[in-house]
């Protein structure tokens, strides 16, 4: 039996965008344009023939925005939504609050300007509606050739155990994707101040994570930044990778630090969670507690189960209380996870972590 399509409705005032977005779609065999819509009135009608089951929607739209659509849409019958506008840092807000309206993931308009740069929206946009079709939404009030999937060997050397010199500080990594941002609100709100240092990859578009890190340290009793190349790990704070680059841990002396790196997306993302997750491992080895979150794709799998061959404690969150249960259960299919959580078990599970006997060293 032939596997079912996702049937996708976009709704997008440009008929230009409409027609870019038709064509990246169609280009994927597993995806099926059902409509298109250029402003949430025509789209409104059309649900009422046929529901998609991804609406591809913008935010900025004559006489209704996607922002007030997407609330109606959430209040009367949940569909899983991606935003695909323009990106800019100086729409974060507008970003931000789409998101926490029900929006399940966020993406840039696909870029035209080069070959390379159509090539990696075009397959984030791909990536965005299959990890949409699979979310838990619940209400509130002929294929192109695929890049290569490279593993963090583009970006750091694999581990290798008993390089890294004892130290008793205590490091987390996190790695998550589609539905993090309420996720991680959720897990960082309630950390105390003395909690260890936290590095954290969220799959998220460039120029949004340095908003996204002050939406979060205005709600959080630890401090939470965008990282920076060479800023030091300190206990409670949250460092948040900057999107479109990787963020490695790295050691001076034994101390902790963060290293900010260019290079080509690993595991089809950039940030990493694999490169992280390796980095913790030859860096922090039994140091280290490795969490892997919600969301779609392997990203940070291998790397967890790394950091678990040298000695890290590991975690993914489980099933039920993810939106998308991609990453953790492709962690759990490799033994790369020692204990199965769920998402409010994970600030408790992080602080018995902290407070348990300290490892005699970092190997």
């Amino acid at each position: 039996m032939a596997k079912q399509k996702i049937r996708v409705l976009i709704v997008d005032d440009s008929a230009s965008v409409r027609q870019v977005l038709g064509t990246i779609l169609a280009e994927d065999p597993e995806i099926e344009v059902i409509g298109t819509a250029s402003d949430p009135f025509v789209a409104a009608k059309r649900l009422q023939n046929e529901l998609p089951d991804v609406i591809l929607l913008d935010i900025e739209m004559p006489r209704m925005d996607g922002i007030t659509f997407l609330r109606k849409i959430m209040a009367q019958h949940p569909i899983p939504v991606v935003i695909c506008s323009s990106l800019t840092p100086e729409g974060s807000d507008l970003m931000f609050e789409a998101l926490e309206a029900g929006a399940v993931d966020i993406v840039p308009k696909p870029r035209v300007d080069t070959r390379q740069a159509l090539m990696e929206s075009s397959g984030r946009l791909r990536e965005a509606i299959k990890s949409a079709a699979r979310a838990r939404v619940r209400p509130r009030a002929a294929r192109k050739v695929i890049e290569q999937k490279l593993t963090a060997d583009a970006i750091i050397p694999p581990p290798v155990a008993g390089r890294s010199r004892p130290t008793t500080e205590r490091i987390v990594c996190i790695g998550v994707s589609t539905g993090g941002t309420e996720a991680l609100y959720d897990v960082l709100e309630v950390l105390p101040p003395n909690c260890p240092g936290i590095l954290i990859v969220q799959h998220m578009p460039q120029g949004f994570t340095a908003a996204f890190a002050k939406r979060l340290n205005a709600g959080c009793q630890i401090n939470v930044k965008e990282a920076e190349d060479g800023d030091p790990v300190l206990p409670g704070w949250a460092y948040i990778a900057p999107g479109a680059r990787h963020m490695l841990l790295v050691r001076s002396g034994l101390r902790y630090q963060i290293a900010i790196k260019d290079g080509p997306p690993v595991s089809r993302h950039r940030p990493s969670a694999d490169v992280l997750f390796r980095s913790a491992a030859q860096y922090a080895g039994a140091n280290a507690l490795g969490i892997i979150m919600t969301g779609m794709g392997d990203d940070g799998a291998r790397g967890l189960l790394e950091m678990r061959k040298l000695g890290a404690y590991t975690c993914a969150q489980d099933e039920e209380s993810c939106v998308v249960f991609g990453m953790p259960k492709e962690a759990i299919a490799c033994g790369a996870v020692e204990k199965v959580v769920s998402l409010n078990q994970i600030p408790r599970e992080i602080m018995a972590w902290q407070q348990a006997k300290q490892p005699a060293s970092a190997d």
